[in-house]
């Protein structure tokens, strides 16, 4: 749309002046002059006047607000802002290799070798070695390296005993020889302390749809049930299980004891003419 100074849309003037007043009362000086100088210039030919007219700022006013100047002047040189500590520490990143991976950098007596590898605490060790550093940086350092944070693996398996095999051989023979002999033979196993009560453990069971079993959110001690320590008493021959469960002490007499019970409800019943007893014991954490 075209306007001549003698000639402005009514229609026009009537929608910056809704626009100015509802946004003039938001911006400051400064930005009345950028946004009338827009105004003007989205309009082409005679935009000047019409903003003029409808704001009632004067023409020069708004030609101050041309941003060209203003946008120019915040551009930066190239080459321009903050140095990266890199640049400006060049031995930062290999004192940061140094703490991370000790043994592979000749340093076995690294501070933080047996302690944990924290951004936090490797940014404090950098600072005393005269790089000064926060934990933030010191993180996407390790990441723009390569690191991550990772857990250990169980891969390494110590030397096994000269005898290893010949101590399970021995074992499986004589298990075998009391099973054909008719003579009990049993599996002594201890688990860790279990909470009682309802509480969440792991693995799932067949619910109906829409209704999964409800636990505590905490699993706290109920100090009125305490803990249990299950023992398990398995019979390898007839493929049969006794579970004994202590409220004391988790003890040697214990083991002794759920082995008696056993005896007691079960094994002298299928055993009755027992001469000797196998115990296969494993011990559980």
């Amino acid at each position: 749309m075209v306007f001549n100074d003698g000639m402005q849309d009514a229609n026009l003037l009537c929608q910056i002046k809704s626009r100015y007043s509802s946004l003039g009362p938001l911006m400051d000086e400064r930005m009345r002059r950028q946004w009338a100088a827009t105004e003007a210039q989205a309009y082409g030919r005679g935009g000047l006047s019409a903003v003029s007219s409808a704001t009632g700022m004067s023409r020069n006013t708004i030609r101050k607000g041309k941003p060209k100047a203003a946008v120019d002047a915040r551009l930066r040189k190239k080459g321009g802002g903050r140095k990266r500590l890199t640049e400006t520490d060049p031995g930062l990143m290999n004192a940061l290799e140094r703490l991370v991976e000790p043994t592979s950098r000749g340093d076995p007596m690294s501070p933080l070798r047996w302690t944990c590898k924290s951004t936090v605490n490797l940014a404090e060790a950098l600072t005393r070695q005269g790089h000064p550093i926060g934990a933030w940086t010191v993180g996407n350092l390790l990441r723009g390296a390569g690191y991550s944070l990772q857990g250990n693996r169980k891969t390494k398996e110590g030397s096994s005993h000269p005898d290893r095999n010949a101590q399970f051989e021995y074992i499986n023979t004589t298990v075998q020889q009391f099973q054909d002999r008719g003579q009990p033979v049993i599996s002594v196993d201890t688990k860790k302390k279990e909470l009682v009560g309802p509480f969440k453990n792991g693995g799932r069971e067949w619910q109906p749809k829409g209704e999964p079993e409800e636990v505590l959110v905490h699993d706290f001690i109920d100090k009125q049930l305490g803990k249990v320590i299950p023992y398990g008493v398995f019979d390898l021959s007839l493929n049969e299980g006794w579970v004994s469960v202590g409220i004391d002490h988790d003890t040697a007499q214990f083991a002794v004891q759920a082995i008696g019970r056993w005896w007691q409800k079960m094994g002298s019943k299928r055993y009755p003419y027992r001469q000797r007893i196998v115990d296969h014991r494993r011990w559980g954490w």
